[in-house]
């Protein structure tokens, strides 16, 4: 599915994709970009299916029809490798790239995320609700995870875009992705990518804990893993400047 995208940098450079967290678009990505344009990256951002400007097709997904879209949009690019850098379902796709189209990657950056992320129960009663009564009954939940209580305390502002952001996700998209959240399990897989990996976790993030990005950066051969402290789920919105030089660090030593 061609999925919407953005690119920014010189075209010649080499290519990074960001893929996003369930619940957002392209925009949860705005902190990263003029850093890594900076330094000669050609940095492509992205809405995933059902999210943003993409298409909406009926769910369930899979990680596989997650893991096509980013496959297109590399040929759509031209890219033939890319380094993929992706936050929560953006992790779990970049994963499962690293598994079943690991030529296709220069070097991942999983932040955030999970191998496996249950109860199943809990993402198919998510899926349910939204689809009855639409996403903005989750929004504030939502960035509840995504934010430490001090972050959005002290800057409403940015938890009301987020907030807002959360709330324009087509309740199909959303709820579909839910799925696929739903049956994922990629840790059979980890021993299986061998692209180089940084594996970022937020100290406070009550989504997907330290213990999960452990658990990665345990499976995938010479990962290493970096905590941030006072971050929660959107740890890379929350905390731009340690994310992002975290990731240009990574990104520097795999090219």
């Amino acid at each position: 599915m061609k999925v919407h995208s953005v690119a920014e940098g010189p075209a010649d450079g080499p290519v990074v994709v960001f893929s996003g967290s369930l619940g957002s678009d392209h925009r949860m990505w705005e902190p990263q970009v003029k850093p890594l344009v900076a330094q000669g990256f050609r940095v492509i951002r992205y809405d995933t299916r059902g999210h943003g400007a993409s298409p909406v097709p009926a769910g369930p997904y899979t990680l596989a029809d997650l893991g096509g879209d980013l496959l297109a949009l590399l040929d759509e690019h031209g890219a033939e490798r890319a380094h993929v850098v992706g936050l929560s379902l953006g992790g779990m796709t970049g994963m499962w790239l690293g598994a079943n189209a690991p030529d296709r990657i220069a070097s991942l950056v999983l932040c955030c995320t999970s191998a496996k992320l249950g109860p199943p129960s809990m993402w198919a009663d998510r899926a349910k609700t939204v689809r009855e009564h639409g996403t903005a009954v989750v929004a504030e939940a939502g960035v509840g995870r995504w934010l430490t209580t001090g972050y959005a305390a002290a800057y409403p502002e940015q938890a009301e875009y987020l907030r807002e952001m959360i709330a324009g996700v087509p309740a199909e998209g959303y709820a579909a992705s839910c799925q696929a959240i739903e049956r994922m399990d990629l840790v059979d897989d980890l021993p299986k990518i061998a692209a180089r990996t940084l594996v970022i976790a937020g100290a406070q993030d009550p989504a997907t804990p330290v213990e999960h990005a452990e658990v990665i950066a345990g499976g995938i051969p010479d990962a290493r893993l970096e905590v941030v402290e006072d971050a929660a789920h959107l740890g890379s919105f929350e905390q731009p400047e340690r994310f992002s030089a975290l990731i240009l660090e990574h990104l520097e030593a795999a090219r």
